[in-house]
C-alpha cells in the first residue's frame, strides 16, 4: 500500500504542479510566441488549452476527432497543456489559445482582474465530482463536526465555494474552522499524516485518495448544495467570428461524452496513461462528471453570479464583477 500510495502522490504531483518547473517568464514568452505566430498565419487552426485533469478533452485529443470535424472547415487543432485553470485563463488572455476548458472559479479570478474571454457552453452540473474528505479512521462524522479543526483546500477553488455552502449549511462559517491552504499534492500529504482533520478536494484527486488510503466522504455538493459546473471559455472575437468551428467543438464533444458514459472502462484505460493515473481511479472520476456541453443559460450565469458574490464578500477578489459582461447565452 505504501508503494501504491506514494506512485500515486507522485503521479498527481506531476498532475497538479508541473508547471512550477518552468520558469514564469519562460512560460508567457512562449504564449507570446505562439499568439504573434497564430496572428501571422490568420484562420485555420482552432488552438485549445487543455488540463490533464480535464479528461474529455484528453479524450478527444487522444482520439483525434476533433481534428476529423474541423478538416471540411480547412481548420487543424492545437492542443496547449497548462497545469491548471488560472494559467489556462493567462494563455488565452494573451492570445496563445483560442478556447478553454476550466471550473467555475477560475474564470471569475480571471475576470476581476480584467481578462478577455467569454462563456460559451458548460458541461452539466457534476456536484459528487468534488468534497469533503476525512480518514477512514477519523472520529468526525458530519460537517458539524468540523468546527474548530483544521480543514485544507485549495485557495480560490471550486472546493472553496463547497466548503462555504456545506459549512453554511450545518450552522457554521468559514471563521469557525481553521482552513490551511494548500495545492492538491501539499494537501493530499497533510491530509495523510493527519496534519489536518479534514481535506476538501475535487476529482481525479479526490477518487485518488479514496482507492489508495480509503479516504471517507464526510460530504460532496449534493443535494443541491452547489453544481460544479464545468465550462467552455473563448477568446470574444473568435467565438463570434467562427461559428461553425464552435459549433463543431460542441459536436464532437457531445458525442464523445456520450461514448466516454457507455464505455467508461475503455474511455479510462485511454485517459490513464495520459494523466498518470491508475485506471480504477479514472473510471471513478469519470462516473462522478457529466460530459454533455450546452450553450450557456441565464440560470447557469445567474448560479456563476452566486459564486463570483460569495468570493467578493470573502474578499478573495479585489472588486465585484458582473458575469453577465463574458457571456454568449446563446449558442453562436
Amino acid at each position: 500500500m505504501f508503494s501504491v500510495s506514494n506512485t500515486i502522490r507522485r503521479s498527481l504531483r506531476d498532475l497538479a504542479l508541473s508547471a512550477l518547473l518552468v520558469a514564469a517568464a519562460m512560460l508567457l514568452a512562449g504564449m507570446l510566441a505562439s499568439a504573434s505566430a497564430h496572428a501571422q498565419a490568420g484562420k485555420g487552426e482552432l488552438r485549445i488549452g487543455y488540463q490533464k485533469s480535464a479528461s474529455l478533452f484528453v479524450l478527444q485529443k487522444a482520439q483525434g476527432t476533433l481534428e476529423k470535424k474541423l478538416a471540411p472547415l480547412g481548420f487543424g487543432v492545437k492542443w496547449v497543456e497548462f497545469p491548471a485553470g488560472p494559467q489556462l485563463l493567462e494563455g488565452l488572455n494573451v492570445g496563445a489559445v483560442d478556447v478553454g476548458y476550466v471550473g467555475e472559479a477560475p474564470p471569475i479570478f480571471a475576470q476581476a482582474a480584467g481578462a478577455r474571454f467569454v462563456y460559451f457552453g458548460y458541461d452539466p452540473a457534476a456536484p459528487r465530482a468534488e468534497a469533503i474528505l476525512v480518514t477512514k479512521d477519523s472520529p468526525i462524522k458530519s460537517v458539524a463536526d468540523l468546527k474548530g479543526k483544521k480543514v485544507a483546500l485549495n485557495k480560490g477553488s471550486n472546493v472553496h465555494y463547497l466548503l462555504v455552502k456545506q459549512l453554511e449549511k450545518n450552522g457554521l462559517k468559514l471563521s469557525d474552522i481553521q482552513p490551511v491552504y494548500l495545492a492538491p499534492a501539499d494537501g493530499r500529504a497533510a491530509f495523510e499524516s493527519k496534519n489536518v482533520d479534514a481535506w476538501v478536494i475535487w476529482d481525479p484527486f479526490q477518487a485518488a485518495a479514496e482507492k489508495a488510503t480509503g479516504a471517507r466522504v464526510l460530504a460532496d455538493g449534493a443535494p443541491d448544495v452547489v453544481n460544479n459546473y464545468q465550462f467552455y471559455l473563448g477568446e470574444r472575437g473568435f467565438v463570434t467570428k467562427n461559428p461553425k468551428v464552435i459549433d463543431a467543438l460542441f459536436e464532437d464533444s457531445v458525442a464523445q461524452g456520450i461514448w466516454l458514459k457507455k464505455n467508461l472502462r475503455q474511455a479510462a484505460e485511454l485517459i490513464a496513461p495520459l494523466q498518470g493515473l491508475p485506471v480504477d481511479v479514472v473510471e471513478l472520476a469519470l462516473r462522478r462528471y457529466e460530459f454533455n456541453v450546452k450553450p450557456i443559460t441565464s440560470q447557469v450565469a445567474t448560479d456563476q453570479q452566486k459564486i463570483a458574490d460569495t468570493f467578493f464578500d470573502l474578499k478573495l477578489i479585489p472588486k465585484a464583477i458582473r458575469i453577465s459582461d463574458a457571456v454568449v447565452v446563446d449558442k453562436p
